[in-house]
């Protein structure tokens, strides 16, 4: 988001009151006067609704929105009957029906679905079907062994999960649960067992190596493929059309794809449109039923389905009465939306070019999937039955979170099952992982090396940042000033105005400017910064301090009242908090410097190159440098926060927490709008992760800075929270320390061996 789109959750709530008022009054003056319903939106999605708002009132159409942090929480307002109406994909109808406690008292029910124009009528989105040669000498699904099989690609619904689930139950493939495999894995190796030969493209695991190594190891299931040493996209014989090329051009014998996309092949009518021909010949093949029979391929014969994907649609609860209005008022924003082509009828309503909101007899969540065979699917579960990924978390804030992410990462099918356990401290999760009694925590970077020789952690998995961090994820701490400004050195600074991306535990924004202008002896201490500067912005300071002078609160409002009340708070609910927020408060005039994370540089290609031209770098040595020089101009480089597991599980016990935890942050890394993994929750911000981080990565043996990042974290002042709790004193200087720790590395594989 831009400087001024960062608005907490408590401003949303404010400005979605005023409008909603304001919606109602026009409502109630044009129709008779009912109630408006309101609909629930993520909150990267609230402009957006601002807009619907605003258009739907100048229609007559009644219609509100509040918002929620992501579609987890909204699922959750409309169970507590905060929101009447949330759009979902099946996944999270499962979600919500999993939530028994809660959805027991909501009564959740589907009423308007999301169709297609071409087939409105469809009972489901799409179903999964099998096709085969009709010569094919097979009448069973045990049949299917030692066939070349062709796919859509990993992880996909009808090409991967629906034949992977669907075999498994009738005991087709099989070996499916050895705990010394990942989920992926277990299921690369069956179907690796049971067909001779296959194409399966795709990235069989976000961590490059085990991706490699996987697509190595079952290499047969990528020798259908146009290029099979590469196996991803774009390929041929890739997705639902390029799986029937595979089948009728490239030597396959079992094409996995979906209904609408054979009659397309084969030249068929598609729903209510007409047949196009084409030069195959559908008589040439047949469905291959789950009972072994095969069924022909025309116009008038109904397919045989192994399961369906249901349609997406739009949840309410039981405190809405009158269904049918409900189902008129999203009809009516769906053709709205499409006359106006605007961004909220893609992102709330979830509809495009090619669909539509379709009212349909009102439905349990749970029914709408099983009745697809689709709930199986989604809990799939191809690992160890009882294999989960314990993490271990140090607050009440962060345990909610850890818990809302183990279940909505679950529902999209991340395995292993994430569970989440509260320890007093991080000694206490440490102790955990040592003792085996949890998995996985997440340390300061600085924490690592201390951490690998008391209590035998091994890391897996760091946060990034994107452009302006090093290739080991650290964030260089710059000092930004205005090239117009009289300043060209530290020592310029005194008595000015500072622009801080955040106060106390904040590396950029004030551990590393106060451990640089103590090195110039331009401070004694972090007290003195009150009074080097002579006003400031350092979110999260005391407000009444000049520390907080220059801060302005959440500015979305418009209202004093609560710019008051949000004024320097740690969160986003202060406009100026955070490496984007120093920069506002800079381009705003309200410092002479700012102190930021160099990441944060890169949101200036928002505000164009006006911004950028007059904005420099100030460095340590007394120069000034252009603002893409953070790698020689900076305060310090700032360690990414690491995710560490027990170096005593096995290393594929350690890639099956990498892969899980890469495939539901790279999920959440794009789809915030389903879970806001990254950013502040529920108003505390840094909860598991920072909150700029843009993702995590995994970590490898050209990692070898553990032991220069402790002293980082002992230079800037920000003591291992381990020893700060503890009486324990490690019985070496600095020198031999440094020469212990990697020593330990080493022996750990932590290090190359060129290190030591």
């Amino acid at each position: 988001m831009g400087f001024r789109g960062r608005i907490s959750i408590a401003a949303l709530a404010i400005v979605a009151f005023a409008s909603n008022l304001a919606l109602h009054t026009v409502a109630t003056d044009e129709h008779t006067p009912g109630r408006i319903f309101t609909i629930c939106v993520p909150e990267v999605y609230w402009k957006e609704c601002s807009d619907m708002i605003k258009d739907s009132a100048s229609k007559g159409i009644p219609v509100s929105c509040i918002s929620g942090r992501d579609r987890y929480e909204c699922i959750e307002k409309v169970g507590k009957k905060e929101a009447d109406v949330v759009a979902v994909d099946p996944e999270d109808m499962y979600l919500a029906t999993k939530n028994e406690q809660l959805a027991a008292k909501a009564g959740y029910s589907v009423v308007e679905q999301v169709r297609t124009k071409e087939e409105p009528d469809a009972i489901y989105r799409y179903e999964a079907v099998a096709v085969v040669h009709k010569d094919l000498p097979i009448t069973n699904v045990q049949g299917l062994r030692g066939l070349r099989s062709c796919h859509t690609g990993v992880g996909r619904n009808v090409g991967y999960k629906i034949p992977i689930t669907k075999l498994t139950s009738m005991g087709v493939l099989q070996n499916l649960h050895n705990p010394e495999y990942s989920a992926r894995e277990n299921e690369l190796r069956a179907l690796s067992t049971l067909f001779s030969k296959g194409c399966l493209v795709g990235t069989w695991s976000p961590d490059p190596a085990i991706n490699r190594r996987l697509k190595e190891t079952y290499s047969n299931m990528c020798a259908l493929c146009e290029k099979p040493e590469v196996c991803d996209y774009p390929d041929i014989y890739s997705g639902y059309e390029g799986a029937l090329r595979c089948l009728v051009h490239n030597g396959g014998q079992v094409a996995w794809t979906k209904v609408i996309y054979v009659k397309r092949f084969f030249g068929l009518p598609v729903g209510v449109s007409p047949a196009v021909p084409t030069t195959e010949n559908p008589a040439d093949y047949r469905y291959f039923c789950p009972d072994g029979s095969k069924v022909p391929i025309d116009a008038t014969t109904k397919p045989c389905t192994w399961a369906a994907r249901p349609w997406q649609g739009y949840m309410t609860n039981g405190g809405v009465g009158d269904v049918q209005a409900v189902q008129k008022e999203l009809t009516d924003l769906g053709k709205l939306g499409e006359e106006e082509k605007a961004d909220w009828w893609k992102d709330i309503m979830l509809l495009d070019e090619k669909t539509l909101a379709v009212a349909a007899p009102p439905v349990l969540p749970e029914t709408h999937l099983k009745d697809a065979k689709y709930w199986d699917v989604v809990e799939r579960n191809s690992g160890a039955g009882n294999k989960t990924a314990r993490w271990c978390v140090t607050s009440q804030a962060a345990l909610d979170k850890c818990n809302a992410l183990a279940k909505a990462s679950y529902s999209r099918e991340v395995r292993p099952k994430l569970e989440c356990m509260l320890g007093k401290d991080q000694n206490d999760c440490l102790k955990s992982i040592k003792d085996g009694n949890s998995d996985l925590t997440v340390l300061e970077g600085g924490s690592v090396a201390w951490a690998a020789i008391d209590y035998n952690v091994y890391p897996l998995i760091a946060e990034s940042y994107g452009p302006g961090s090093t290739n080991l994820s650290e964030r260089p701490a710059v000092a930004v000033v205005k090239k117009s400004a009289s300043i060209s050195k530290l020592e310029d600074l005194r008595g000015k105005k500072s622009c801080h991306s955040g106060y106390k535990g904040d590396f950029a924004g004030w551990a590393a400017p106060v451990h640089t202008l103590k090195q110039k002896d331009l401070i004694k201490s972090e007290d003195d910064m009150s009074n080097f500067f002579s006003a400031s912005c350092a979110p999260g300071a005391p407000v009444d301090s000049k520390l907080c002078q220059q801060c302005v609160g959440t500015l979305a409002a418009n209202d004093d009242r609560v710019a008051a009340q949000t004024k320097c708070k740690p969160n986003d609910a202060e406009a100026y908090r955070g490496g984007e927020g120093a920069l506002a408060c800079l381009l705003a005039g309200k410092g002479d410097v700012a102190f930021l994370p160099a990441p944060a540089l890169s949101s200036l290609d928002q505000k164009g190159d006006s911004a950028k031209s007059d904005l420099t770098l100030l460095c340590p040595d007394g120069t000034l440098a252009a603002l893409d020089q953070w790698q020689q101009c900076n305060l310090g480089l700032e360690p990414p926060r690491i995710i560490v597991s027990s170096a005593s599980n096995s290393p594929n016990t350690l890639e099956q927490f990498t892969h899980g935890t890469l495939a539901a942050s790279t999920l959440y890394s794009k789809r915030p709008d389903l879970l806001h993994l990254f950013g502040t929750w529920a108003g505390e911000p840094n909860l598991l992760f920072r909150d700029d981080a843009k993702g995590l990565i995994s970590v490898d043996k050209s990692w070898n800075k553990w032991s220069e990042w402790k002293q980082t974290q002992q230079n800037y002042g920000k003591l291992l929270s381990l020893l700060s709790s503890s009486s324990y004193v490690h019985p070496f200087s600095n020198t031999n320390m440094a020469l212990f720790f990697n020593r330990r590395l080493l022996e750990m594989n932590l290090l190359p061996v060129s290190t030591y």
